[in-house]
Order: C-alpha cells, then structure tokens, then sequence
C-alpha cells in the first residue's frame, strides 16, 4: 500500500526461533563473545538461520554496545581522481577487512567545507578512526576535528607535529635511483626535480638530498651544470633534458625526479635522434602505472608503496597507540626494466 511504513526485515527473535535457540545464544554466537560455549551444531543452526533468512546485523546497536562502529574513515583530497589512489585505498581496506571493519571512503577534492562535513558525517558514526590521506607527499595542516578520534596521516605529514604519519622514504628513494645508474657505470648523472628545494616540498628536497648523498659517496661533486628544477610535469623533462642533452658536456644518465618528467625526457632524446638508453640512460620516479610500462623502453623507476602505506595507516588505527608525531617512512622498490645501461665510453 503506498504511504506504508517498509518491512523492517528479520530480526534476531526470528534467527533464534528459526535456529531453535534463545536470542541471548543469537546475539553470542554472531558476536563471538569471549568465553561463550556453544557446540559446532549450534553454531551451525544460528549461520543456517542467518542465510535462509537474510538477517543484517545493526550497525547502530554495535554503536550503542560497543562505543564505535565497524568502520574505518578514510578522507583524502583527491582519491578518485589520482592515478595512485587504487593502490593506496585497496591496502588500507585490505587491512581494515582483515579485522573485519569496513573502510568509509570520502574525496573531498580539495573542498575545505566537504572535508569538514564528511568528516563530521564520519565521526557521527562513531568510526574506530580515520586515515587523512594526501596523494601526493606534503606537510599539511590536520582539522582539529581529528583530536577526537584515533587518526593517522597517510601520504603526508602532520605540520603540527601531533599525528602519527605514513609517508614514502624519499631520500633513500632518490639515493638508490642514483645509486642505480653508479652502479651501472655512470658519472655524470644528471637531474630533473619535481620543485625547487626552496617550495620544501619533501619529495623534491628528499630526492635531491639522496641524489646528493649517493655522488659524494662515489667521490663525485654535485655539479649544478647537471640539475635542473622542473614542476613535476612532462613540459618541464622535454625542456630540461633538450638543455642537458645538448649541452658541451651532456650526461650519460638522468635521474628523472618523477615519471611525468621522464615521458617528457623521453620525447626530448627521440626529436634530438637520440636513443635510450644507448646514448643516455634514464631513471623515473612514481611508477606511475599510466606511464611507466608504456614507454618505448620501459622506464626503470622506483614504486611508490601505496599498498603497503594505506595498509600501515590502518594498521597504526588497530594498534590503538598513544597519539604521536613520529612519521613512519616505508621504502620504495625499484621497478627494473630496460632504460638504463653502461655509458658509451665503457669498454
């Protein structure tokens, strides 16, 4: 009848009569209460129950027993939109699911007044916590909403210094793509960077200070003749690569701080009648999946660890730790595939 009030669908008294049980062994079974005993065919009869009758748990009265709901909020400006986000929401719901919570997924695009309302919403369900996701590496300022509540940073770094962060290890990063191309023989390694040391942007300045780190571990000096500080994207690696290639000087290897300025280092070598890495060998950044395994050879770069961060924020959630501003820096692995070689003058 129009107007009428929906089926509210079975309930536990139903379960316990189907099952032949008291509702009190219902509520037991299904949540696996610490020292309740109850033989396998019981248990059997209560999860028959359950699926023949299509019962739903209720989210609220886990709420009201509990304190919090089985979930786990995740913000981030731009989870829909960036290539990286897959990876970095599958690891933080693979773990979340592992003990058996749900993760509340929110893209506030950058949108300061539907960060405060999602997060809000989020916290009105009485999440077990919430992951503050970047995509890309910065320090940013936390909404103090997330005093309330067990939270970490992921991709990023709390500026004020308060939450627990996740975040890539950027200077062994741009230490090991430089160590990659010494260890093939190379000695003048140039460098593209996604910003200026000045924006203290921490992909930038780490991957710098690693590619510096490395040379001097060599007995090389930084040559500035080397560097140049691009914006991170394609325009920026066509341009800079031209002025590296065609240099009195050029380099035999570039270290590309990032994989959108390799495609543009790549397009640089073929209009100059260059090949890669014959004449000059190249290391990305990123492992962006959209451009990475496509280029003509394949980019040997090094991978963000997505999956493994998104997993490590829950994971911190779980642990329910004292509330810190340490920052947890995981490694990122190198993907080899076939743009780097010996240098020319190698015999």
């Amino acid at each position: 009848m129009a107007g009428s009030r929906p089926k509210s669908g079975p309930t536990m008294h139903d379960v316990a009569a189907a099952a032949g049980v008291s509702q009190a062994t219902v509520s037991l079974v299904l949540n696996s209460a610490s020292g309740s005993r109850f033989s396998e065919e019981t248990r059997r009869r209560v999860r028959d129950a359950v699926d023949r009758l299509g019962y739903r748990t209720n989210a609220h009265a886990k709420v009201l027993r509990d304190g919090v709901a089985g979930m786990i909020g995740f913000i981030g400006d731009s989870v829909a939109t960036t290539p990286f986000a897959g990876a970095i929401i599958e690891g933080a719901q693979e773990r979340a699911w592992e003990d058996g919570l749900l993760l509340l997924t929110m893209n506030t695009g950058g949108d300061k007044d539907l960060e405060a309302a999602s997060l809000d919403t989020m916290l009105s369900y009485k999440v077990a916590g919430v992951v503050y996701a970047a995509m890309y590496h910065r320090r940013l300022d936390v909404p103090e909403a997330l005093a309330g509540v067990r939270s970490v940073v992921l991709n990023s770094q709390d500026r004020a210094g308060r939450l627990p962060s996740v975040a890539p290890d950027e200077v062994k990063g741009g230490y090991a793509a430089t160590r990659r191309l010494l260890d093939a023989g190379h000695r003048r390694i140039g460098l593209i960077n996604i910003e200026t040391l000045e924006s203290r942007l921490p992909a930038a300045v780490g991957r710098y200070e690693g590619y510096t780190m490395a040379l001097e571990e060599a007995g090389l000096d930084v040559d500035p003749e080397l560097v140049r500080f691009g914006g991170g994207g394609e325009e920026d690696g066509y341009r800079y690569a031209v002025e590296l290639m065609t240099a009195a000087k050029p380099p035999t290897a570039i270290f590309c701080a990032n994989d959108r300025t390799a495609w543009g280092a790549y397009q640089a070598v073929a209009d100059l009648r260059l090949s890669i890495p014959a004449d000059v060998s190249i290391v990305g950044f990123d492992n962006q999946t959209t451009v990475a395994p496509h280029l003509r050879p394949g980019l040997t770069t090094f991978e963000l660890p997505f999956v493994a961060m998104g997993r490590r924020a829950v994971e911190l959630i779980l642990q329910d730790a004292e509330p810190h501003g340490g920052v947890e820096l995981m490694e990122c692995p190198l993907i080899e595939r076939n743009s780097v070689t010996h240098p020319k003058e190698m015999p």
